[in-house]
């Protein structure tokens, strides 16, 4: 008797174990299905002859449905930069396999622009005609462009499956746009973004003011962007800490930029500072700053000044990268801080006078909720195609609650747009206006967040930490009324968040 008991527990424990496995397999295999469809348009959420439409969980059947747009619909291919008779600014962009020597002599395979990696610095002013044409010179998969932060018209958003195809080998795309609002940008390829930004195909875009920074003091103006390059942390393309020369009493602007997939938080030691501005906008009167660390999600971007001091040197620095500071002036190494208060943007700047946005009244609002189910990164714990669309029209004032409930950090990115953070877990801002592209999101926080929908299109909202869009955390902000002839999914090749 008891060796027929013992036999029926080992049977259930290997049956439960069977079950456990055919479960984790399906849901793996589940998941390979939402990051590789068949085919998909992103304008309808329509996939193996199901959509989902507008009201956020009705469902239909769209048989025979057709690539060109349906009448009365605008294409996304038909909204383009307007003619203008701005300065242009060409550039020319080749992707390419590269192997890299960093400084400590280890070599790297690479995806690069131009043979580097991050790719050359785009300089450009403010109001200038931006053309830059992509070549393909053999990244077997396609490539494309996307200008993180930078409001482009739909058809320039560099997004393969739909604002056009992944240009294959042999293959070029010409993107143009206005370089409108000044401040720290980047770009990125946007096909199979999670495998192409680590792989290096990534840059800098900075925009410049018309009319130059107002200061008392000389400025120096240095761009420092971070990458996971595969299993190699670098900062500038270095294995290597950068030197920023800087003279007593003058100030360096640092362009900070987190192209990786984590959260970095930064200490400054040697210096007060001021945050000047956030995702590339202006903070209004920011104070100085001393001793507080800074959180950059993946994506953000943060410009800080700092004025060099009379004597000693400035060191900036992250856990997430311990061997690559940044160094400002010469000297003796200043103390260095440790476990600082985090800064907080709530209270920090002053408000505008007569500030009229915190009266509008939305007219849609949309909830999302962040966070995992199992092998998946959800929203409203749903995984991309899954996902039903925010679908506004031109001239909607938007308001989205956006809450992280688990699965890590995530930062929040919209496409096309800039949204303004209202309130951090209930509390309105107190401080400076914050208007953003990627809003770094901790477990536990919610934030209330304003839009304007002023740019007609087809617009990706997902996690920038890209291994999370590449599992599920990916969806659409779409206007009614546009639609694309482009097809994600393995028939077509274009799989822009693999």
């Amino acid at each position: 008797m008891l060796t027929r008991r013992k036999t029926v527990i080992y049977v259930g424990i290997l049956l439960l174990i069977v079950l456990m496995i055919g479960a984790a397999v399906s849901t793996y295999l589940w998941q390979m299905r939402l990051q590789k469809p068949v085919e998909m348009s992103m304008a309808h959420h329509t996939m193996g002859g199901m959509t989902e439409m507008a009201g956020m969980g009705h469902m239909e059947h769209m048989a025979g449905m057709e690539n060109s747009p349906a009448e009365g619909e605008l294409s996304c291919d038909s909204l383009t930069a307007p003619e203008s008779s701005a300065p242009i600014r060409k550039f020319e962009l080749t992707a390419a396999q590269t192997t890299l020597k960093l400084a400590n002599g280890e070599k790297v395979k690479a995806w690069t622009f131009n043979g580097s990696s991050p790719g050359p610095e785009l300089r450009v002013t403010e109001g200038n005609r931006v053309v830059i044409t992509l070549h393909n010179k053999d990244i077997e998969d396609g490539v494309t462009i996307h200008f993180h932060g930078i409001k482009v018209p739909c058809s320039q958003d560099g997004i393969a499956g739909l604002t056009q195809d992944a240009v294959l080998p042999g293959g070029q795309f010409t993107y143009t746009f206005i370089a409108t609002t000044p401040g720290t940008y980047w770009y990125h390829s946007h096909q199979m973004s999670s495998i192409q930004v680590s792989k290096g195909l990534l840059g800098a875009l900075i925009v410049e003011p018309k009319t130059g920074y107002q200061s008392d003091a000389p400025i120096s103006d240095t761009t420092v962007l971070y990458q996971q390059l595969d299993s190699s942390m670098l900062v500038n393309g270095r294995a290597e800490g950068i030197a920023v020369p800087g003279q007593p009493g003058e100030q360096a602007r640092l362009r900070l930029i987190n192209a990786g997939n984590e959260t970095m938080e930064f200490n400054i030691d040697g210096a007060s500072f001021r945050g000047v501005a956030m995702d590339g906008h202006d903070l209004h009167e920011p104070g100085l700053l001393e001793g507080v660390r800074v959180p950059i999600g993946a994506g953000q971007r943060y410009d800080l000044l700092i004025q060099v001091p009379n004597t000693g040197k400035v060191i900036i620095s992250s856990p997430m990268a311990k061997n690559l500071p940044i160094t400002i002036g010469s000297g003796s190494e200043p103390q260095h801080s440790d476990g600082g208060q985090l800064f907080s943007f709530i209270d920090y700047g002053t408000p505008l006078p007569n500030d009229t946005t915190l009266y509008v009244q939305p007219d849609r609002l949309f909830n999302l909720e962040l966070g995992q189910n199992l092998f998946v990164k959800s929203i409203n714990g749903k995984a991309f195609s899954d996902i039903p669309p925010m679908i506004v029209k031109e001239g909607d004032h938007v308001r989205i609650n956006v809450s992280n409930r688990g699965g890590g950090d995530h930062p929040f990115h919209i496409h096309g747009h800039v949204f303004r953070v209202l309130s951090k877990n209930g509390v309105a801002l107190r401080g400076s206006p914050v208007y953003l592209d990627t809003l770094l999101t901790k477990e536990g926080e919610t934030y209330e967040l304003y839009l304007e929908a002023d740019n007609p299109g087809l617009w990706m909202v997902h996690c920038h930490n890209l291994k999370h869009a590449s599992m599920g955390m990916s969806m659409m902000l779409d206007y009614e009324g546009i639609s694309t002839s482009y097809r994600l999914g393995t028939k077509s090749g274009n799989l822009p968040d693999l």
